[in-house]
């Protein structure tokens, strides 16, 4: 499968769950293309043929929202692919509930809406932290790789 992982990390937290997502993908024989959207264009990444599915993940700004980062990351999707994406979108995020707990991941809840993702949303505290949060992610992946891969949805 050819998967898109598209991050914006303010802190390296989302990063680390992307690194982790992008392991195990490869580890079950995916081919990830890795996309840093701090790190420069988007557009210009874009230019391959659609992936086979696309996993987005992001921090989260201010009282719950997305930052610009990835807002700029799903305009520069939407311009090369349209909507609705001809593929399945997952998300995942990292929060911190000390600022409100209806604010907690609320960039990667706001994505999910947006491209109406029938996938569980993977929420992280902060940056993830031994066993439980590694177990977490790689069932997250490992659902969304087996839903993507059959004909039911997440």
């Amino acid at each position: 499968m050819h998967i898109l992982l598209a991050f914006a990390s303010l802190s390296g937290n989302t990063r680390e769950v992307a690194t982790l997502i992008r392991a195990r993908c490869e580890a079950l024989g995916h081919h990830v293309d890795w996309l840093d959207v701090d790190a420069g264009d988007v557009a210009a990444v874009l230019t391959d043929a659609a992936p086979t599915l696309c996993l987005l993940g992001s921090w989260t700004d201010n009282a719950g929202r997305t930052p610009a980062e990835m807002k700029d990351c799903v305009a520069a999707l939407r311009d090369r692919f349209g909507l609705p994406l001809p593929f399945p979108v997952a998300v995942f995020g990292t929060g911190e509930t000390q600022w409100g707990e209806e604010y907690y991941c609320g960039a990667a809840h706001r994505l999910a809406r947006f491209f109406s993702s029938s996938c569980p949303v993977l929420e992280i505290e902060q940056m993830p932290h031994g066993a439980e949060d590694t177990h977490a992610i790689h069932h997250w992946t490992d659902t969304v790789l087996a839903h993507t891969t059959s004909t039911t949805t997440c």
